[in-house]
């Protein structure tokens, strides 16, 4: 939050900057071997499990869920974006409340209502209902990334910071990837209700495991809620042109996403593939690539540099997109894998990035972050259904690639602006020797 002298609430526990003169001694924050620091990787890997699997747990049953209501895919595909959606407009004032009531309390009421909702879901008599009930549960999820993201920031040491945001994101693969083969499997079975009933359950025991694992924070200061201080630390984050380009980032690498993984289910069920839903269920298995791209995200950012691992991300998207084309079905996979991990590349860098940027606020900073991401969702999920609905699978990779385009426009426009400030520094620093 602003400053203390504006008379607005701070959040004293700012996580220092790489160029902190804090040394191993003093600094008390987690690291890497350190105690506490594998209880709270793997607490927000459960988190981050649940998270994905609750809020993607109709994607994979798309097909199942237009056959059973009588609707559309465009239709259907609301049970997404409904969800993402609501996260997205929930996220930034949930990351509020989070200030003052704290990180792991926020979390901790978000997973409970988000399960609860889940075990409701399965049950729902209508598609306006199901759509409602999925509005509701994205809404409670709302209180999860940015809050995770905040603490990190404040709990863990900025040399740690990539990895372990990494590891949080890796859950949201694993529960993106178990929650759509098992939904397969079982919708194969007892329909898509129950599938979406063991999902719930599976997110009851994370949510378990979740709040008995996270240490509690130690560099947490509550801030009052003021909303004219929120006010100016979100134009201050918005007037920030490195956070823009960051948040744009998020958005349309998740619209790529979320077009690929809500259409592809449709296409694989046609011909010339015809495949079962237990098969395609099992064809989320390549998101185990993303766990393994987003937790290797630091080690590119340490060797490419920002800039560079996110053009190794669209790249690798883009070259995706291209193979997932072909009519065979070994392509098609190969395609999946490498937008996967592109993706989880790509997503890692960019958070990471607006953890490291934001000095003050960070939770409305990730809250900002998040709220793009998932728009950006919402956004791929209707569109790559609408584009699929007018032009096949093609008409979805192209818009995919218009995305892909997109990141690749903002990263080289952000180089361009670095170089600029560069020149006029040393412009700067010249006239000052100068004289």
């Amino acid at each position: 939050m602003p400053p203390a002298s504006s008379g607005a609430s701070v959040t004293h526990a700012v996580a220092l900057t790489p160029s902190s003169p804090a040394t191993d001694s003093t600094d008390t924050r987690l690291m890497p071997g350190g105690p506490g620091y594998r209880r709270m990787s793997f607490a927000l890997f459960l988190a981050g499990v649940a998270t994905f699997a609750l809020l993607y747990s109709t994607q994979a049953l798309l097909p199942l869920v237009s056959a059973d209501f009588g609707v559309s895919a465009s239709t259907a595909s609301w049970t997404v974006s409904a969800a993402t959606g609501a996260l997205a407009l929930f996220v930034l004032p949930l990351s509020a409340l989070s200030e003052r009531f704290g990180r792991r309390t926020l979390m901790t009421v978000s997973l409970t209502v988000a399960v609860t909702v889940g075990l409701l879901v399965p049950f729902a008599p209508s598609i306006g209902v199901l759509i409602a009930l999925r509005a509701v549960q994205g809404a409670a999820l709302a209180g999860l990334p940015a809050s995770a993201m905040a603490f990190l920031a404040e709990e863990v040491r900025p040399k740690a910071l990539v990895a372990a945001i990494g590891m949080f994101v890796a859950g949201n693969s694993i529960g993106g990837m178990s929650g759509r083969i098992i939904t397969g499997w079982v919708a194969q079975a007892w329909g898509w209700r129950w599938a979406l009933a063991v999902v719930g359950l599976i997110a009851v025991l994370c949510a378990l495991a979740f709040r008995a694992l996270l240490p509690a924070p130690r560099h947490f200061t509550p801030g009052s809620l003021n909303p004219k201080a929120l006010g100016r630390t979100i134009r201050s984050h918005l007037s920030n042109p490195l956070l823009c380009r960051l948040y744009a980032i998020g958005a349309l690498f998740m619209t790529v996403f979320g077009a690929v993984y809500t259409v592809i289910g449709y296409r694989l069920t046609e011909a010339p593939f015809s495949l079962p839903q237990g098969i395609i269920g099992s064809i989320f298995l390549v998101y185990l690539v993303g766990t393994v791209s987003s937790a290797a995200a630091g080690k590119l950012v340490a060797r490419l540099g920002r800039r560079g691992a996110l053009y190794l991300a669209v790249s690798t998207t883009a070259g995706g997109l291209l193979l997932s084309l072909s009519d065979s079905i070994v392509m098609v996979l190969l395609g999946l894998v490498l937008i996967t991990a592109g993706f989880f590349a790509g997503h890692a860098v960019a958070s990471s990035s607006v953890s490291r940027t934001a000095t003050t606020g960070r939770a409305q900073a990730s809250a900002l972050y998040q709220s793009a991401y998932y728009l950006g969702s919402s956004a791929g999920g209707t569109l790559g259904a609408i584009a699929f609905h007018s032009g096949g699978w093609a008409g979805t990779v192209a818009l995919g690639l218009l995305a892909v385009a997109g990141v690749v426009s903002i990263t080289l426009w952000g180089s361009h602006a670095a170089r600029a400030q560069e020149r006029r520094a040393q412009e700067r620093r010249g006239l000052v020797a100068a004289h």
